[in-house]
């Protein structure tokens, strides 16, 4: 009997399909072995990259510190230079006469290599805080040769979970070096704070003996209230956990507070400035003018007072030196 054409034809189908899978399977470990030569040469990369950094010569610490006085410190090791501070003199700077001359005396102490506190400078914004601290590494460092100069390195706030590295690389320097952190607090669930504790009291190595700490911030406890009472309500012994939280700011050895000026300490701090970059107005015209500038600012502060002396020596054509 003749086979029927049509029967024929599927198991023909089939064969042919069954030849091209093999061959389609032959494609795929290609491409995955391609990928993984790619993933090898990536590491191999990597690792003579790695190999490199690691063999390339360091700078010398003792050469960076003196090349400048003042050091912006980053978290990755780094310590970039500051030719120039934007820093105020320490004349101008009114109003805070009693925690002025107790900041230059504490620092000078330190300078000399005699016991000095740790300061934490608080209080109202714009009084001065940060412009202190600078001003006073400078006059300390007026008369000083070079190999007795302070220096100043700042630290930013987001960064204080690296102040331990910090302090590795400072402890071994013959220098002495006033830490610095503009505007220091911590909100919500933050736990770096526990960095800067153990640095400033508790860790086994504690504060080198050649480094003093510097912070500002408007808070006298450092912590936002919620923080304390978060702790408060959570913490199987309530009171031990807010004084966890408030113990912090114990750790500075000085409280400095600024409080927000008087109108004659406003105006004396307009005139300072004018007098000291020759801006000259009519006294009942300046008082005029910079109280109603501090209207308008809604507050009277040495920043307002800084502000206002810009606008009017813009306005007058004056040049403010240095500045």
């Amino acid at each position: 009997m003749s086979k029927k054409p049509g029967k024929t034809r599927p198991h023909a189908a089939s064969r042919a399909s069954s030849r091209e899978l093999p061959i389609a399977a032959t494609k795929r470990p290609e491409a995955a072995s391609k990928h993984d030569t790619a993933e090898r040469i990536a590491h191999a990369l990597e690792a003579i990259a790695a190999h490199l950094s690691a063999a390339a010569p360091t700078p010398n610490a003792a050469d960076t510190f003196g090349s400048a006085d003042a050091f912006v410190w980053h978290p990755d090791g780094r310590l970039a230079p500051v030719p120039r501070v934007s820093r105020v003199d320490l004349a101008l700077l009114k109003g805070i006469e009693q925690v002025r001359n107790i900041l230059i005396e504490n620092t000078e102490r330190f300078a000399d290599g005699l016991p000095a506190n740790n300061a934490l400078l608080w209080g109202a914004r714009g009084m001065g805080k940060s412009s202190l601290v600078k001003a006073a590494h400078a006059s300390i460092n007026v008369d000083r040769k070079a190999a007795e100069r302070l220096k100043l390195i700042e630290i930013h706030r987001e960064d204080i979970e690296s102040l331990p590295a910090l302090m590795d690389l400072l402890r071994s320097s013959d220098f002495r070096f006033i830490v610095f952190c503009d505007d220091l607090s911590f909100d919500g669930n933050d736990a770096s704070y526990k960095s800067l504790k153990a640095v400033l009291e508790g860790g086994i190595e504690g504060r080198p003996d050649n480094v003093i700490l510097y912070a500002t911030s408007n808070r006298r406890h450092l912590l936002a209230r919620e923080m304390i009472e978060n702790e408060r309500s959570t913490a199987i012994n309530p009171g031990e956990a807010v004084e966890e939280k408030v113990s912090l700011s114990d750790r500075f050895g000085l409280w400095l507070g600024f409080h927000r000026c008087s109108q004659d300490e406003y105006l004396a701090m307009v005139k300072g400035y004018c007098g000291h970059f020759g801006i000259k107005l009519a006294d009942a015209e300046l008082d005029r003018e910079a109280l109603e500038w501090s209207t308008t600012r809604g507050s009277r502060s040495g920043r307002v007072a800084w502000q206002f002396t810009q606008e009017l020596a813009g306005r007058l054509g004056v040049r403010l030196a240095g500045k």
